[in-house]
């Protein structure tokens, strides 16, 4: 295997472990197959208990879509190894993760258009897409501190 090639691979298996990580730190349930299958994470979400196929995707810069400002849009490339687009037996949604050398992973997640190229700016990327943090919640099913006040008043 060539080093391009792993480190390829490398940074598949890094996105996939962050989109884990980020939907487990949000409540979602996430199974692990045993065997091969179009998508890369079952899981089940935490409000409806569906469960939803994901495919998870490195979030690159597309350097032909640069800005007044130098900075460049970011890209989801949604595409299988053989050139199509995933189509919704596949994956329900898509995660993409934004993994910049020495900082921690963005994860953003988004409904599978059935598109070969998801993108938008850095600055609108969390209006545009669902931003998932790393940083697990605890509380998840616990009312907030509003609600739980809310309710007392009543």
């Amino acid at each position: 295997m060539s080093n391009i090639a792993h480190q390829t691979e490398i940074t598949g298996k890094y996105s996939e472990l962050a989109a884990r990580l980020a939907l487990l730190a949000n409540g979602w349930t996430v199974h692990t197959a045993e065997t091969a299958e179009a998508y890369d994470v079952l899981a089940t979400e935490p409000l409806t208990g569906r469960h939803v196929k994901i495919q998870v995707k490195t979030v690159r810069r597309r350097s032909d879509r640069e800005r007044g400002d130098g900075v460049a849009d970011l890209v989801v490339y949604a595409k299988k190894g053989n050139g199509t687009t995933y189509d919704l037996s596949e994956a329900d949604y898509i995660v993409g993760v934004w993994a910049v050398d020495g900082e921690i992973p963005r994860v953003f997640m988004f409904e599978n258009r059935c598109l070969s190229e998801y993108w938008c700016s850095e600055a609108k990327a969390s209006e545009r897409w669902v931003e998932l943090s790393i940083a697990l919640n605890r509380n998840l099913d616990e009312p907030e501190p509003e609600t739980s006040a809310l309710a007392l008043a009543a």
